[in-house]
């Protein structure tokens, strides 16, 4: 006979955060969000007065209410709705960063425009030249960032053209 395991006292600590952060994800969602989740109707009005409550100690009460619960449903369709709303926030965030890193290369590196352009075959090298030793130059003499600022921007119009 197999007996299991008890789960840990930390462990369920972690959850019940979990479900508190959770509940806290609803109660920050415009009415729209919130109407477009499907949500027990007790869990919906606790949900509502939290977003009702202004006071500190007594918002902090409904909220460890509204995480207890959630405890009473299952979190996997709401936690799945939420990440579905998030995912586009994290694809512009990744896009955001790759852009960044190929403006610090392109200024900082000898060779990252070659390696561009092989990446970006169709991306126009004399203006993304032109665009990289200003941004320099402007670095150097502690100029205002306009040449870095309109690296960006190309950087980000090669890119988006070719993820679409």
């Amino acid at each position: 006979m197999k007996h299991e395991t008890p789960i840990s006292k930390t462990r369920l600590k972690k959850d019940m955060a979990a479900l508190q952060d959770l509940g806290a994800e609803l109660v920050a969602l415009s009415g729209e969000q919130l109407a477009a989740i499907d949500l027990p109707e007790f869990l919906r009005d606790a949900v509502m007065d939290a977003r009702r409550i202004t006071g500190f100690e007594a918002r902090r009460r409904q909220m460890q209410y509204v995480g207890k619960l959630m405890r009473k449903v299952d979190a996997e369709p709401i936690r799945a709705r939420l990440e579905a709303w998030k995912s586009p926030v994290r694809a512009q965030v990744e896009q955001f960063k790759r852009i960044e890193s190929w403006r610090e290369r392109l200024i900082f590196e000898e060779g990252a425009l070659a390696e561009l352009l092989r990446e970006y075959p169709r991306a126009d090298e004399q203006h993304l030249h032109a665009l990289i030793h200003d941004a320099q130059r402007e670095r150097d003499e502690n100029r205002p960032p306009k040449s870095y600022r309109a690296l960006f921007q190309a950087l980000r119009a090669l890119l988006e053209k070719r993820d679409k």
